[in-house]
């Protein structure tokens, strides 16, 4: 008899090389995917006179240097974005570089170009890896001395982490995004809620949810402590993944679907840890500390600051108890990043933002020149710089001020970004993470906003 098994029991297994008497595993590496910072793992490999083992299953993406506007931002990032399209050169490796149609991030481009499919172990040395889970596949971050070892061996040794569920019932209200459920989570179980846990998110409001949305639940994994995050592949993964460039085709795909419609979680299987959240009870929600997890909904105050790490926040924040959320004053808004540059987040701000004039400048940044392309066709772009804001280039943008995009000391800006961290997006900025709709809200009038107060007659 086979015992009962999770998703992430199934995936896990499949992958395992062989294993250490201390319980770490050598896992197989389906996709590995290397930005501008492997410049590092490269010369190590380099070093040792190793090449990389399967060119074939590793990707470049060019994302967190890349100028959205004009040429690189110093002559360094320009030195780092050369240097990747010269070890993607020299070892045979897939570069999606500056000026190739299919750029942009490297977790927006990997679901996108059908490179990202259930079932498969994904790395990248990046922590937001976790965002292809929502294929139903096992995605994580890696540090710098790890993808060495991936170029050289198409392998990693990983601990098998502990398992948890996170199951969202009923069904979200108007208004409410998969940003929402994931912020709320998150402030519900603390930074290190999900710490060392595999998440599988779970429940009708999940099921519910389209491709783009499962991946920005995923995306937020790493914010509430988990080492990543999984969504069962269903109907609409598969129709996601159809037909797009790198996912089998013909009979492979039916037999890929057979294989892919397996990976659930069997009835009787246990988690290390459940959780169960209403998902009808989410509201609109933005952050307002330095930590995900300083989140409320929009129609809470400030908390009093009954802990140093609250008082800090509050000061880095420049806030006080007890003050409203909703009406609090923004100096600029940014749409974009892997969490929420995709086209159904585009078209979610299009809608608010549609025939209106924004009262503070803003950059909207889409997640890959697909969706840049996709967005002008739709007359999405047109909106946003009707309204007032800037229509830039893909690529990491604002979320990371590695790149040119950042916020001025001590301004305050409503970001669909991943990370309110202090100097997240550039020294002394001041973030508060919200969903695109609600970023959109807003840039209509100059503070944070309920946006079910402008969705009246929209779409």
């Amino acid at each position: 008899m086979t015992l009962p098994r999770t998703l992430f029991d199934k995936v896990w297994a499949a992958h395992v090389v062989t294993s250490r008497a201390d319980g770490t595993d050598l896992l197989w590496v389906d996709r590995h995917f290397v930005h501008e910072g492997s410049h590092h793992a490269f010369r190590k490999i380099s070093e040792r006179g190793l090449a990389v083992a399967e060119p074939g299953l590793t990707f470049g993406v060019t994302d967190h240097y890349a100028p959205t506007r004009g040429a690189p931002a110093n002559d360094e990032i320009a030195g780092m974005i050369r240097r990747l399209s010269a070890n993607t050169g020299t070892h045979g490796v897939r570069h999606f570089a500056m000026g190739d149609p299919r750029q942009g991030i490297v977790h927006v481009i990997g679901p996108e170009q059908g490179l990202t499919l259930p079932g498969l172990l994904i790395v990248c040395g990046d922590s937001h890896t976790s965002t292809h889970g929502a294929f139903g596949a096992i995605a994580f971050g890696i540090g710098a001395t790890e993808v060495a070892h991936v170029l050289a061996t198409q392998t990693i040794w990983q601990k098998r982490p502990r398992s948890m569920r996170i199951t969202f019932t009923g069904r979200l209200s108007p208004g409410v995004t998969p940003k929402d459920m994931a912020l709320a989570w998150i402030a519900r179980l603390g930074a290190d809620g999900a710490r060392g846990h595999a998440i599988e998110y779970a429940g009708d409001a999940v099921r519910a949810l389209s491709m783009e949305g499962r991946l920005t639940l995923c995306n937020m994994s790493i914010e509430g402590g988990g080492r990543f995050g999984m969504v069962a592949p269903d109907e609409t993964t598969f129709a996601y993944a159809e037909g797009r460039a790198y996912a089998p085709k013909g009979a492979d795909w039916d037999r890929a679907v057979a294989y892919w419609a397996a990976l659930r979680t069997d009835d009787s299987a246990t988690f290390d840890r459940e959780e169960v959240i209403d998902a009808a009870a989410i509201a609109p929600t933005v952050t307002w500390g330095t930590s995900p997890e300083q989140a409320l909904p929009i129609n809470a105050a400030i908390p009093a600051a009954t802990t140093d790490q609250i008082a800090d926040a509050l000061a880095y924040m420049g806030l006080t108890a007890g003050q409203p959320l909703d009406g609090l004053p923004v100096d600029q808004v940014f749409i974009g990043s892997c969490t929420n540059a995709r086209i159904e987040d585009l078209r979610a701000a299009a809608a608010i933002l549609r025939g209106r004039k924004a009262r503070v400048p803003g950059l909207v940044s889409p997640g890959s020149e697909a969706v840049r392309r996709q967005a002008e066709a739709e007359g999405l772009a047109q909106v946003f710089t009707e309204a007032g804001l800037d229509w830039v280039a893909s690529g990491c943008s604002m979320c990371v001020g590695m790149n040119g995009d950042i916020v001025a000391p001590g301004k305050r800006c409503a970001s669909t970004t991943n990370r309110n961290f202090k100097g997240r997006q550039g020294p002394g900025a001041r973030t508060h993470l919200m969903s695109p709709a609600m970023v959109a809200a807003a840039a209509v009038t100059g503070t944070l906003t309920d946006v079910r107060k402008l969705m009246e007659g929209r779409a």
